[in-house]
């Protein structure tokens, strides 16, 4: 216990230690005995709640095991399903209606729709780079993705582009004529923009190839600004901003007749910096960098110097944007998205705190205390002071009760007002979709936002009937309707809950960063269906994603959608299980593969370099961002099909050591990567392994356990090999 000290009957890791008492205290006015006995008593107060609430999600499983080894799967007997969960307590009564209560929102959550970002918190450079993706060039994303064609004439290159160029200029334009039509003509045939001034009031003249014209729209236009020959022209529409940057001595502007030299795109407006799923922080010392950066980005004072190009680049957050509003008035348009940061579930424990018997502790506790102390600090970000914790993988209304009872004992011991801490509850585990009305009541007070998410969704869905039968394909599983009936439930019940200008309602996550072309032809389906917001992989992604908010007004999408019928449980719960003769060994065989690279190049580089989001290449050597809710389907889906003897250990045994070759040669040209296939018996490898050998046995399926486990097991290993030299 050399590494720990005693605090209010707690021992902490030393580092913890000094992190907060040196940091996150500073400034704050709270003393380090008030902060640790805070913790000391939310941890003996809420530590066997906890508990007990895991212990329901096994007692639970094990029911649910159970009636599918007898009945196979619910789409068989739907009424009879659905009275044996609640017969188990699965299901809970559902509350009468009622709206949300919750107050002191940012204009971000409650009036603003746009992109969504997730982003690492454990890596300063990503988390910056997310928190100023508030704005994005629109011209370097269409210039830089497939949204404009690579083949041909418009092939990159390894010089600018002339063509490509034009065909950008041209592809923006068609953005700037959908969002900000002329009266007349088109934003293609500009020759100039000038804001002219008279009598206090400014307005915008714009000539064209035909002749002067205005915006069709008058009250689009809403201020300006800029310095020597660049002007820029603050747009608005559908509550989102965007800047025509005129400037005639820029390379691309001089080329232009209104030397419009780039559109600026009001993007991501709000981003989860991540604790979790997307971070590998296995003890005090992981933990101390995660809470650092999240500090430095509540201060303002967070910072990162990197070699990029050839050049030694700082990187800090960004400063608001100054302008003159159309009456003469100064306009000020924050420069960064608005942070919300995600903390770990009610799950995993951790030894940088060992609780009044000496056990590690929940380090969702750990998560709460110390995040919202950080914010405490917020200099940069909240208008309203609110501090926004998403929750994630919480399995019904109790598990949300919890969550909300530890943020009011959190409040308290740091003096905060009722209800500062805000929480966004991640609709991603079967008994969460199932009673979602219910959870939305247990935190009616403070919850901003509701999303949903295919990925954990679909591993706890393969988990929870586990004993059904055997799971579809991954492919298959995204068409079937129980997803569909998910999607529209998670909004129908946020409409119906009093979301729409109030809160959030997200959609998930679109996994290949490289498919932009795709993106853009898919993700309007988002604002469609009446989602706020939807997280995307990267800014570009974000600005490219904001083009849709522009296109749908999202809050006449929700009128629309107010009104229709709720899917049932019955559809919620209908995925069937595979009849085993539909499939070909071969085709049983490719399946598996895919599964098996996926997990192992994830597995990989979370267990040897501590990465816990990575763009990995698939069996088609399509890049995909993969986390542990990726991880955890594929585990599942092996796990399920050794289950039911679709294949067998020796199958998958046999089809991770191949495909642990092909994501070695994937790796090649990574200089600290260490080859698997030439060691079976690696950490990285039997992590992938156990994933699937014993998936069905981990807690709700969770990959969390397994990977933890064996990253610490590295990190020691590290340690003392750097103690013996």
């Amino acid at each position: 216990m050399s590494d720990y000290q005693g605090r209010s009957g707690l021992q902490v890791n030393a580092l913890l230690v000094d992190f907060v008492e040196r940091e996150a205290l500073a400034g704050t006015g709270i003393a380090p005995d008030q902060f640790w006995s805070g913790l000391a008593q939310l941890i003996a107060d809420q530590r066997d709640t906890n508990r007990r609430l895991l212990e329901k999600r096994d007692a639970l499983q094990g029911k649910l095991d159970d009636w599918h080894r007898a009945n196979g799967p619910a789409a068989g007997e739907p009424e009879a399903y659905e009275a044996f969960l609640r017969d188990i307590g699965y299901l809970v009564a559902e509350p009468d209606d009622f709206e949300i209560e919750t107050t002191g929102l940012d204009p971000e959550i409650s009036s603003i729709c746009g992109p969504q970002l997730v982003v690492p918190v454990s890596n300063a450079r990503y988390a910056l780079n997310a928190a100023n993706a508030r704005w994005g060039s629109l011209y370097d994303a269409l210039y830089g993705t497939d949204v404009i064609s690579k083949d041909g004439a418009l092939a990159p290159g390894a010089e600018f582009n002339p063509a490509r160029g034009q065909a950008v200029i041209d592809r923006a334009a068609v953005f700037l004529d959908e969002a900000f039509p002329l009266a007349k003509g088109s934003h293609k045939s500009v020759t100039s923009y000038v804001v002219a001034e008279q009598g206090g009031l400014a307005s915008l003249v714009i000539d064209t190839e035909g002749g002067p014209t205005t915006l069709a729209d008058k009250g689009a236009f809403v201020a300006y600004g800029g310095e020597g020959e660049r002007a820029e022209i603050v747009l608005r529409h559908n509550g989102l901003h965007a800047i025509l940057v005129i400037d005639k001595t820029h390379p691309i502007g001089i080329g232009q007749p209104a030397g419009l030299a780039d559109v600026i795109v009001e993007s991501a407006i709000t981003t989860i910096q991540d604790c979790e799923d997307s971070v590998a922080a296995v003890d005090a010392e992981d933990k101390v960098g995660v809470y650092r950066n999240w500090l430095g980005l509540m201060t303002g004072k967070l910072e990162d110097t990197f070699e990029k190009a050839g050049r030694t680049v700082t990187r800090r957050l960004a400063s608001d944007r100054s302008y003159t509003d159309v009456n003469g008035k100064a306009l000020t348009l924050k420069g960064r998205a608005l942070l919300l940061v995600r903390n770990v579930g009610h799950l995993m424990t951790t030894d940088a705190v060992r609780d009044q018997r000496g056990q590690p502790i929940g380090e969702g506790l750990l998560d709460a205390a110390v995040t919202a102390l950080c914010a405490l600090s917020d200099k940069v970000n909240s208008k309203t002071g609110a501090i926004y914790v998403v929750k994630p993988k919480m399995h019904g209304p109790e598990e949300v009760a919890f969550a909300c009872a530890v943020f009011a004992q959190v409040e308290q011991f740091l003096g905060l007002a009722e209800n500062t801490i805000k929480i966004g509850i991640m609709d991603e585990e079967r008994r969460t979709s199932a009673n979602l009305k219910a959870c939305i009541y247990e935190a009616r007070e403070r919850v901003f936002f509701i999303n949903t998410g295919f990925l954990d969704r679909t591993g706890d869905e393969i988990h929870s009937a586990m004993e059904a039968g055997a799971v579809l394909r991954k492919d298959e599983v995204r068409s079937e309707r129980w997803l569909q009936a998910y999607e529209d439930r998670n909004v129908l019940i946020g409409l119906n809950t009093g979301f729409s200008g109030r809160a959030q309602i997200g959609k998930g996550m679109w996994a290949r960063p490289d498919d932009m072309a795709a993106m853009l032809e898919a993700k309007i389906g988002h604002p469609k269906a009446g989602a706020n917001t939807a997280w995307v992989p990267s800014p570009t992604a974000a600005t490219l994603h904001a083009l849709h908010y522009h296109q749908v007004d999202v809050f006449a999408a929700q009128a629309e959608r107010s009104g229709e019928v709720i899917p049932s449980l019955a559809e919620l719960f209908s995925m069937p299980v595979l009849a085993p003769y539909q499939l070909s060994r071969d085709e049983i065989t490719r399946e598996l593969e895919n599964n098996a690279q996926g997990i192992l190049g994830y597995a990989v580089r979370w267990v040897q370099q501590g990465v816990g989001c990575s763009k990995v290449p698939d069996i088609n050597n399509v890049g995909l961002m993969e986390d542990r809710a990726t991880c955890r389907i594929s585990s599942q889906a092996v796990a399920n099909w050794l289950r039911h003897g679709l294949v067998s250990k020796d199958d998958v045994t046999s089809v991770f050591e191949r495909m642990a070759a092909v994501v070695d040669e994937q790796n090649r040209n990574d200089p600290i990567y260490r080859p698997m296939a030439e060691n079976f018996q690696s950490v990285a490898f039997q992590a992938a392994l156990d994933l699937a050998l014993h998936g069905a046995d981990q807690p709700s399926g969770y990959t969390e356990p397994v990977l933890h486990a064996r990253r610490a097991a590295v990190k020691a290993r590290e340690a003392e090999k750097a103690r013996q030299s």
